[in-house]
């Protein structure tokens, strides 16, 4: 098994991370991708004992591609290099995944009431549930720590994934390509800590908030099409209606269409509501022709 740790700018936490890892998963290879940090983050986890890894492109997500592509494992967990998460659940995570064969174990965090404004901003609190609940009803899993950063994954899950994402909004895609690839998901509780002094969080809260709305909306459209594009269609066949209904009162009245202008708005959004219904049809099909190629691959490599 192999213990994935990206950093940018650690130094101040991340022998700590390395020693409780080594002491609560003694067997485990433990990875540090360095991402370009100004500080002496891969220094002090190289004398930790951690096989340390330049990442040059900035960006979480595209450690996380990186750090997936690179090692070798029959099982992966990946944990923040901030030390927030404790060690030692990593171990209940990784029994809990093997015994269930999942493709994903997530670490829900749980914090005390007395640290939860330290450990959680408010904003961050309230987008969570907000994501949650949104792929709760866009996708039907009942998901409920979507930016979780202490998961567990299976060999399967890590070498057969498409992900994309530069950034943080790369919790939101594995998660999201996951259920659309009928991988087993579970979540278990690990206390989630503030971080500790000296230790600087890099999150931007509303630029990585977009970007995670951004990637959400993006994976509905490509992993949701039926939904992203029958959602589209009702909203012009709506606005087509609401612009057509004073040229229909014309020809209602005098038949004849007095305000043409309408007529010719409300023709062009019904026209694209029945295409992007079409649309989304199309991508459906070619969408499950997609999941069982997937499924297909996947079996092939590790059945």
């Amino acid at each position: 098994m192999a213990v994935l740790v990206p950093c940018y700018n650690e130094a101040s936490t991340i022998a700590d991370v390395v020693a409780g890892f080594r002491a609560a998963l003694p067997g485990a290879e433990i990875h540090v991708f360095d991402n370009a940090s100004t500080d002496r983050t891969g220094e002090v986890a190289r004398d930790a004992g951690a096989v340390v890894t330049y990442s040059p492109l900035p960006g979480k997500g595209n450690v996380v591609q990186h750090m997936f592509a690179t090692v070798e494992a029959d099982w992966y967990i990946m944990v923040d290099g901030d030390s927030t998460y404790p060690p030692e659940s990593a171990v209940a995570l990784l029994a809990a995944a093997q015994e269930m064969r999942l493709g994903m174990m997530v670490g829900r965090r749980v914090t005390p009431p007395t640290e939860l404004r330290e450990a959680y901003r408010p904003l961050h609190q309230f987008g969570n549930r907000l994501l949650c609940t949104m792929i709760r009803k866009a996708f039907g899993s009942p998901i409920h720590d979507v930016f979780s950063g202490f998961r567990v994954f299976s060999r399967e899950f890590v070498k057969t994934i498409p992900l994309h994402a530069t950034g943080f909004q790369i919790e939101v895609e594995m998660t999201l390509q996951a259920i659309s690839k009928v991988f087993a998901i579970g979540e278990m509780d690990v206390p989630y800590k503030a971080r500790p002094a000296g230790s600087v969080s890099k999150l931007n809260t509303c630029r990585d908030g977009m970007l995670v709305l951004a990637a959400f909306v993006a994976i509905c459209k490509d992993y949701r099409p039926a939904l992203f594009f029958g959602s589209l269609a009702a909203i012009l066949g709506v606005l087509s209606l609401a612009a057509g209904s004073a040229p229909i009162q014309d020809y209602l009245l005098f038949q004849w269409v007095y305000r043409v202008p309408l007529a010719i708005l409300a023709t062009g959004l019904g026209l694209l509501s029945a295409l992007s219904l079409c649309i989304g049809m199309i991508l459906e099909t070619q969408l499950r022709y997609h999941n069982e190629m997937h499924r297909l691959v996947r079996h092939g490599l590790f059945r």
